[in-house]
């Protein structure tokens, strides 16, 4: 009979164990679950990128892609303090998800079909277009097709000297360059303004960023020539979360927030805003 008391009393506790999981009190599997449960999210930026992510003397980040990546913990339950800030490069993002160093990744992070595979993708929550940054004296870059025989900046992880060496633009031209390694944007710079290459050319609003810092040693040519859309990058599979965050962007549009914190970071650099809506999201894969 105490056999048959204790063996109840185990399924008992069983059960009970079972009904604490279902009702929240397990491990968190999503993204989501773990910003609802814990408050807290690491999140992924660039440190390294004036207007769009950059680490101050003082140890806080500031930028575009920052303030949005607020926004967005907001909607899912963190506030500000419950956020741990993590350098991300355009080498290590990939990685940073697949490992979980990071729980979203907000770092000029180009939705791409060649990334697709590795990363789930919400968004996109902004559409840049990549152009190309010149010093101010130069007068031979004003197009792609200019930047024929040039020496342009190939960081790691980036896909930007793909679009001109590869063709991978939107007039499908592949044009004959040579390519700088470099470990970041920043590198690009110091690289561009001591005459080691002829041309920095990756998204619109890196660049104005740049140039704004810089004052007028350099310049945006004006040319656009591809779409680049920004988008949030989660963990392969990760469906509940990004389908979360689609909501949120659109949210951002809805509201005007969007709006504010792009005047907030390029008001004055020669970028507008000129999107009415969120722009159509491409499916939480």
């Amino acid at each position: 009979m105490r056999s048959r008391q204790i063996g109840a009393t185990l399924l008992s506790a069983a059960a009970l164990v079972g009904s604490l999981a279902a009702c929240g009190g397990g491990e968190a599997t999503t993204v989501l679950q773990k910003a609802t449960n814990d408050k807290k999210l690491t999140i992924g930026v660039k440190y390294d990128q004036p207007g769009m992510g950059l680490k101050k003397p003082d140890g806080t980040v500031e930028g575009f892609d920052v303030d949005v990546a607020k926004y967005i913990a907001k909607e899912l339950g963190v506030e500000e303090s419950g956020i741990t800030w993590k350098e991300a490069r355009s080498a290590n993002r990939e990685t940073f998800l697949q490992q979980g160093q990071v729980d979203l990744i907000v770092a000029t992070y180009s939705i791409t079909e060649a990334r697709k595979p590795k990363v789930t993708f919400a968004g996109p929550f902004y559409v840049a277009h990549q152009d190309t940054l010149v010093r101010a004296d130069d007068t031979s870059i004003t197009s792609l097709d200019s930047l024929k025989g040039k020496r342009i900046c190939q960081v790691t992880g980036s896909n930007s000297w793909k679009n001109i060496a590869e063709g991978t633009n939107l007039q499908s031209k592949k044009i004959d360059v040579t390519l700088v390694a470099a470990g970041a944007y920043d590198e690009c710079i110091t690289k561009l303004k001591g005459d080691a290459l002829d041309a920095v050319t990756t998204d619109d609003m890196i660049l104005a960023g740049y140039a704004k810092r810089e004052g007028s040693s350099l310049k945006v040519t004006g040319a656009p020539f591809t779409d680049e859309k920004y988008g949030v990058g989660l963990k392969k599979g990760d469906k509940e979360t990004c389908e979360a965050v689609n909501k949120a962007i659109t949210k951002m549009y809805s509201d005007g927030t969007i709006k504010t914190l792009f005047d907030k970071h390029f008001s004055g650099t020669g970028l507008n805003f000129t999107a009415t809506a969120a722009p159509p999201a491409e499916g939480c894969a």
